[in-house]
């Protein structure tokens, strides 16, 4: 067997907002890929404005550095559990992986989850304990957690063999123990040329797994990807084969490589390389690109089941195609279709409504991230309350299970314990480090993690950080009861009027702004009690020629509280819909009229009985 000492593939793999994107940022930098004078800034491979926006990768994405004649092509995934199917998809082109974790967190949920991919697909692993320099880090104790947690996921003795860096992303310096002194991020990169396997390369014709999809208004659709064997050029025929077994011929159109930002044109590129190609427009991830003369297909790319669904439909309220460009039902569908070739994790079904669509993903945020990114390429739609997505395994009824991992302090204990209690979670674990700061973990159903997140924000004041990862499948433990108080519905179409305003925060919290556009059936407010109540918040004050030494004194409302799209999707209950546009996003009832709501109410009732 052959290897390519000129090259090494690694994956940096971590649980989110450990550093990675910050630690290939300094090995961007220190690999000299980009001018002296030139305005990189801070986390490069986060080019997506979500990405900047939340802090956090969403997509997986190809770089490379040269260090010392040697080709270090690095893939960036994400940190999040709901976009684990990125880490799925793209691990398959590594050779090794960089593992990174906090020197003060230690281990996370989805370190472990990163981590069992990598060991039993056989990758050397080297671990970097980041965030040194934090005046709380526990580098001695992490040390001791990353150990446990590779004896109980090794699948082989040698897998315990790993070397630990000590690094300090920010400032961009590595070390191999930790207080010595350090410059740059050098004894990262002999590390991973001294540890990390060069590529294996197998005899015979060319043949490329699929890990990604780009495309190009010039180039048209780009299959990224490595080449596992043979050579590919320009003009080269090949063969595409898909998830059937059918196959196409092509012609290669070009050939790019990766370094820094860029991808380098190239006249031919050989098995080791991750490689870009066009010229096939049919291609989808998973496909195998292979010489006609031998065109094997490789295994596909194997990733998990969706946990969460929610339907996605046209606008129907009365203010539809007023704010959007694409607000058909045909646009509406080719979108969603068209995002299941990038985005393996998701699945889209048709249902009895041609009108309205099931949409499934690995969490809310996988889900939300999607309707934000729609919602900015201009299309208008309505999304339901999300749902956990139930099994029948072997005659019973089974539900998605996730362990949810809390960091809080101390005086929260109590009403986290309470809260998640309603909403069936086990705890299963508690630590206290002695400084005030508690990590609790629960086992609870993925329906009672439904809406909490915004909930448990507000508990905490904002000190507190919860993970999830998904753990399997368990017998139905029954319905959660919502404690969500009642709504606020708006009783007539028009604009909202400061004296309406002022007689519908008497009964609640209102969520709109006088001069805000209503109708009837649309969500306007929080109510202090249990049921929802209509109201009519374009009431104006009835002019009399009568006037008071106060009629001029002007009517001082409470600011409103405005929703994110996550709070949105949060809030609502099974009998409501988010309206989502490009400039709005709104709460309102599926039905809209009060009469309609107190019919369907009636017929809930005689069916019990």
């Amino acid at each position: 067997m052959n290897y390519r000492s000129d090259i090494r593939n690694i994956a940096i793999i971590a649980h989110v907002d450990h550093g990675k994107t910050t630690l290939v940022d300094a090995m961007l930098k220190q690999s000299k890929v980009f001018r002296n004078n030139q305005a990189v800034g801070e986390l490069i491979m986060d080019s997506n404005t979500l990405e900047r926006e939340k802090g956090i990768t969403i997509m997986a994405k190809n770089t490379a550095v040269l260090y010392r004649g040697v080709k270090i092509n690095i893939i960036d995934t994400p940190g999040h559990a709901d976009f684990s199917g990125e880490v799925e998809r793209v691990i398959s082109m590594a050779d090794g992986c960089l593992l990174l974790v906090d020197a003060v967190e230690g281990p996370m949920p989805q370190t472990k989850f990163v981590l069992r991919h990598a060991l039993q697909r056989g990758l050397k692993t080297i671990v970097v304990i980041n965030k040194i320099d934090r005046p709380n880090s526990r580098i001695a104790e992490v040390n001791r957690l990353i150990q446990d947690l590779f004896l109980e996921l090794a699948t082989d003795t040698d897998q315990l063999d790993f070397h630990v860096l000590y690094a300090n992303a920010k400032e961009g310096t590595a070390v191999t123990e930790p207080g010595m002194p350090d410059k740059d991020i050098s004894a990262l990169f002999d590390c991973i040329l001294a540890n990390m396997p060069p590529p294996r390369i197998e005899s015979g014709p060319f043949q490329m797994l699929v890990s990604n999809l780009d495309s190009d208004s010039h180039k048209g659709r780009i299959a990224i990807g490595r080449i596992w064997r043979g050579k590919v050029a320009p003009r080269d025929t090949v063969v595409r084969v898909n998830a059937d077994g059918n196959m196409d011929d092509y012609e290669i159109a070009e050939v790019f490589t990766y370094l820094g930002l860029q991808r380098l044109k190239v006249d031919q590129a050989e098995a080791g390389d991750i490689v870009a190609v066009t010229g096939i427009e049919k291609v989808s991830i998973g496909d195998t690109i292979a010489s006609p003369a031998q065109p094997s297909a490789l295994p596909r790319i194997k990733i998990g089941e969706p946990t969460v669904e929610m339907t996605f439909g046209v606008n129907t309220s009365p203010v539809a195609g007023r704010e959007g460009r694409f607000c058909t039902t045909r646009q509406l569908r080719k979108r969603l279709y068209n995002e299941l070739e990038t985005n393996l994790s998701l699945r889209v079904q048709d249902t009895d409504s041609p009108d309205t669509f099931l949409v499934k993903g690995r969490g809310e945020l996988h889900l939300a991230i999607l309707i934000e990114t729609m919602r900015r390429e201009g299309y208008e739609f309505e999304i339901s309350k999300p749902e956990a997505i139930t099994k029948v395994i072997d005659g019973k009824l089974v539900e998605p299970v996730e362990l949810l991992t809390i960091d809080t302090r101390d005086e929260y204990i109590g009403v986290l314990t309470e809260m998640l209690s309603k909403r069936q979670a086990q705890m299963v674990d508690m630590r206290n480090d002695g400084q005030n700061n508690a990590r609790l973990v629960f086992q609870i159903p993925t329906k009672g993690l439904l809406g909490f997140r915004s909930s448990f924000l507000t508990s905490t004041r904002g000190e507190s950080i919860m993970n999830t990862i998904f753990l399997g499948y368990e017998p139905w433990r029954g319905e959660i009861v919502s404690t969500r108080n009642g709504v606020l519905v708006a009783s007539e179409q028009g604009s909202a009027i400061t004296y309406g305003l002022n007689n519908a925060q008497e009964r609640g919290l209102t969520f709109i702004e006088p001069g805000t556009r209503v109708y009837e059936g649309m969500i306007v407010g929080l109510n202090s009690r249990l049921q929802d109540i209509p109201v009519n918040v374009c009431k104006e004050k009835k002019k009399t020629n009568i006037r008071s030494s106060t009629s001029d004194i002007a009517v001082k409302l409470t600011p409103p509280l405005k929703m994110s799209l996550e709070q949105a999707i949060d809030f609502v209950n099974g009998d409501e819909l988010v309206e989502v546009t490009p400039k709005n996003i709104r709460l309102r009832k599926k039905l809209l009229t009060y009469s309609q709501r107190l019919r369907s109410i009636s017929a809930a009732r005689l069916s019990i009985k």
